[in-house]
């Protein structure tokens, strides 16, 4: 090699490293290997100052204090982290729809007992010792009223036939005692059947079930439909992210730091559309909010004329009603019974109740319920919260997105001193609609919107079946409420663990051609003049490149 071209060679280095030096000093990485040891993370391997970024998968790929190590760990750090935000999110809601469980079912049951405990009082002070022995058939219809309300298979109707047909049987025996074991099955029965026609208790049967009925029905259903929404909470909460999801969100929370710009924030609707595609499937449940406008009109129904409490009450008032005009009336029916079933005993022995039965000294007293204005005041207090607390979940999904980016999370403006995905600069981009259908065109987010997640489908199928069946118990119609939950059993658009979130290309659904594009800065000026993080040329490159071609010669 001649003097001229060492000459030549030791020039163009000195000017690439003057270049070099003119460009910024290289940024030491202090602040990240900092945060990274903040997160429990060895600082093995961690870079003292920036290294050329070409081997990121995930961040842009300039210059970079983060390895590829660092990315992937901080990838999985990041699904972590955002899927436990969502969980605590799904939590809150959880915890209030448990609250208003708690505290209906507090209130019914306590409704629900007090009528017991008044009925047994009264009926203890005008019947005395004739109650105890009968005490069985009141017990049993109370029982069943709460296994009904508890959601067992019953039909509340029969029930409601079925004390009535063992009252009867109680009361034609207590009217002549002497000779009542001598009644037969076949007597009793055909004495029941006689009720549809003879009317022994008046109209207090059709009254109470008409009334009772309706009021259960709508009590269990509302009850069921806040369980149901509780367990599609949970299970939606619980969708693990997608791996696109995944890079989305560890673009956004954690490559600032890899890019030393940890203290900048994202900016407001860049955060917005990551989310919202994040997001997409689980917005979709809110557009069946009929089960939450269902069960408003559900609770709403409780209050109305006659309230809740005026039903629950009126048990007793229509049982006393109903043995009044049963014993004001025992000799008129027993005698057309007589006429209709004949007058044979057990085992065909001639029966020896006489035809004019007896009519006994002990009677029951007629009852009547006046409810209390403290009373009405906390059913009203009751109607209210709980169509509040409805109305305020009813988009809860949609709003979810929003308030995972206020506060710290998110610049509160699109001004140029955020992180828009790339750099330190304003974010162009519209925001996004809610829902999987208009995610087709996020930016931030690639998205399959031909292939919903499997497991929220479910739970949008399990809230459609959820709405029918609270529709018709406000209509008044009986339903039941079965555990569905298992057969919408499946999982989720995939588990974002260990290495999984980071390794693999994204999956290509078609030409992006007509995506928009994501600019870092504005499309007039598309350089960041001045910025340290600014991709450079390697000056190393450059001079192993010309020393090649000077030793060539």
């Amino acid at each position: 090699m001649d003097l001229t071209a060492v000459a030549l060679l030791v020039s163009l280095i000195s000017v690439a490293l003057s270049a070099d030096n003119a460009g910024g000093n290289v940024r030491s990485c202090a602040d990240v290997r900092q945060f990274y040891s903040g997160k429990g993370f060895t600082l093995n391997g961690v870079p003292q100052s920036e290294i050329s970024g070409e081997h990121l998968r995930i961040c842009p790929q300039g210059y970079t204090c983060c390895t590829i190590a660092m990315e992937e760990t901080l990838s999985t750090l990041s699904c972590r982290e955002f899927e436990g935000l969502v969980r605590e999110a799904g939590r809150s809601i959880q915890a209030s729809l448990n609250a208003q469980y708690r505290t209906f079912d507090t209130y019914f049951l306590e409704l629900l007992n007090g009528s017991e405990r008044w009925l047994e009082e009264a009926f203890v002070a005008s019947l005395g010792d004739l109650y105890q022995p009968n005490a069985g058939v009141f017990r049993d219809l109370y029982s069943d009223l709460r296994r009904y309300y508890s959601g067992a298979s019953l039909n509340l109707e029969e029930v409601l036939d079925e004390f009535w047909m063992r009252l009867l049987e109680r009361l034609l025996k207590a009217s002549d005692p002497e000779t009542a074991s001598l009644l037969s099955d076949d007597f009793l029965e055909c004495a029941s059947k006689q009720t549809e026609t003879l009317h022994p208790f008046g109209d207090a049967p059709r009254e109470l079930k008409t009334k009772l009925v309706r009021a259960f029905i709508a009590a269990r259903a509302f009850i069921q439909g806040l369980n149901v929404a509780g367990e599609i909470v949970r299970k939606v909460s619980q969708v693990p992210l997608s791996l696109e999801c995944n890079r989305a969100i560890m673009k956004l929370v954690y490559c600032p730091h890899c890019r030393g710009l940890g203290s900048v924030k994202p900016c407001i609707n860049y955060c917005k559309n990551v989310m919202k595609g994040c997001l997409a499937n689980q917005a979709d449940l809110d557009t069946e909010c009929a089960v939450t406008l269902l069960n408003i009109s559900v609770a709403s129904s409780f209050g109305a004329e006659p309230s809740m409490d005026t039903v629950i009450y009126s048990i007793p008032v229509r049982i006393s009603e109903a043995v009044l005009t049963m014993q004001e009336n025992m000799e008129i029916y027993t005698s057309k019974v007589f006429k209709a079933c004949g007058d044979r005993g057990e085992e065909g022995t001639p029966s020896s109740i006489s035809e004019e039965p007896k009519k006994k000294a002990s009677t029951v007293t007629a009852l009547e319920y006046k409810p209390s204005p403290k009373s009405a005041a906390r059913l009203e207090v009751q109607i209210t919260d709980v169509s509040s607390k409805l109305k305020e979940m009813q988009f809860y999904w949609i709003q979810l997105p929003s308030a995972l980016c206020s506060g710290k999370t998110a610049s509160s403006t699109n001004s140029d001193k955020c992180w828009n995905g790339i750099t330190k600069a304003s974010y162009l981009p519209e925001v996004m609609g809610n829902g999987l259908a208009n995610q087709i065109n996020n930016p931030e987010v690639e998205i399959d919107i031909t292939k919903p997640d499997r497991t929220i489908r479910q739970q949008i199928m399990l809230l459609k079946i959820t709405s029918n069946r609270l529709k018709n118990a406000l209509d008044g119609n009986d339903v039941d409420f079965q555990d569905t939950s298992d057969d919408f059993s499946g999982s989720g658009s995939g588990m974002c663990a260990d290495h999984l979130c980071v390794q693999g290309r994204p999956p290509v659904f078609g030409p992006k051609t007509d995506r928009p594009k994501l600019y870092a800065y504005g499309p007039e000026n598309k350089r960041v003049k001045g910025s340290v993080n600014q991709i450079q040329p390697s000056v190393i490159l450059l001079v192993l490149l010309l020393t090649t071609l000077l030793l060539r010669r």
